[in-house]
């Protein structure tokens, strides 16, 4: 048997089940809120008010002063009032049971971060329509909601991005620009001060966003982000067929596979995680496990 099939049996086995009551929403991205949650790293005692030390440095990585140098302070950022999309609960209801698996979410990569420095996250899935950018958000507003962390969300999708959509962020220059050398950091990065939580979205569409990715400017962003955040979420394309992933990879300290219950072919999922190092693969997160009109969320531990 498979590790895949054995961490979905296990999830089914096993799952704590939570329901939510029913959010409107659009459509296309109302059946991806529902989180089955699988880790599969030992877990350590947490400790949420601790300042994350950053992790090993990785090449191209730069001095804390030359890359803190790259961006603003907090205060000096625009602040931006939004009105988000229901869609984000970790946001708009934060004590409902559907924030409440995102926070088991945040605590499992808590525990994880007992074994390792765990300051930048990848998140992605095999293909398109599985929930990886609805789960980086919710995980992001979670995440930001604890105490004494600043949280910054990328939105590294230059290809199909959601998140002006989803926070109701107004059109602007994002990490395309910034990485064609066309913005600065003051221009690409949006403070929203009700959730503590920073947006950097993907901005313009890019002719060649593996290219973007993977260039030194990328590199250097992610190392002054490291400095300044005790978070950095990446939301990413899928991985599967394209190359942006495969370059970012390398770059952070873990990755989140998010997969579709009944939708992700397990074949596409096992594609998928060959093109991570294992020892950075932190888990699944398996969307749309519930009954029809209904939430259902699941959380399991390998």
């Amino acid at each position: 048997m498979s590790r895949i099939q054995s961490i979905l049996d296990k999830a089914e086995r096993e799952g704590a089940v939570l329901r939510t009551g029913h959010f409107d929403a659009p459509a296309p991205l109302a059946a991806t809120v529902p989180i089955t949650i699988d880790i599969d790293k030992p877990a350590a005692e947490s400790r949420p008010d601790r300042s994350i030390v950053p992790g090993p440095s990785t090449a191209g990585h730069s001095t804390v002063s030359s890359s803190s140098a790259m961006l603003p302070s907090t205060e000096a950022m625009a602040s931006h009032f939004v009105r988000l999309s229901p869609l984000l609960v970790a946001g708009l209801a934060p004590k409902s049971a559907a924030a409440e698996q995102y926070r088991q979410l945040r605590t499992r990569l808590s525990h994880t971060e007992g074994m390792n420095n765990l300051r930048t996250v990848l998140v992605t899935s095999p293909q398109k329509g599985e929930g990886k950018s609805l789960t980086s958000a919710n995980l992001a507003l979670t995440m930001a909601q604890e105490l004494h962390r600043k949280v910054v969300l990328v939105e590294a999708d230059l290809r199909k991005p959601s998140m002006l959509q989803l926070f109701g962020l107004p059109p602007g220059p994002g990490l395309t620009e910034y990485l064609s050398g066309a913005a600065d950091a003051m221009d690409v990065m949006r403070f929203l001060p009700d959730h503590n939580l920073t947006v950097i979205p993907a901005g313009s569409a890019a002719t060649n966003p593996a290219e973007l990715l993977g260039s030194t400017a990328m590199r250097r962003l992610l190392d002054a982000l490291r400095t300044r955040f005790d978070r950095v979420i990446l939301d990413t394309p899928p991985v599967l067929p394209l190359a942006d992933v495969a370059v970012l990879a390398p770059l952070v300290d873990g990755s989140l596979m998010v997969v579709r219950a009944g939708v992700t072919p397990k074949p596409a999922i096992e594609n998928a995680l060959r093109a991570f190092d294992s020892s950075r693969m932190l888990g699944i997160v398996l969307n749309d496990s519930g009954l029809e009109h209904d939430y259902r969320y699941e959380a399991t531990r390998h």
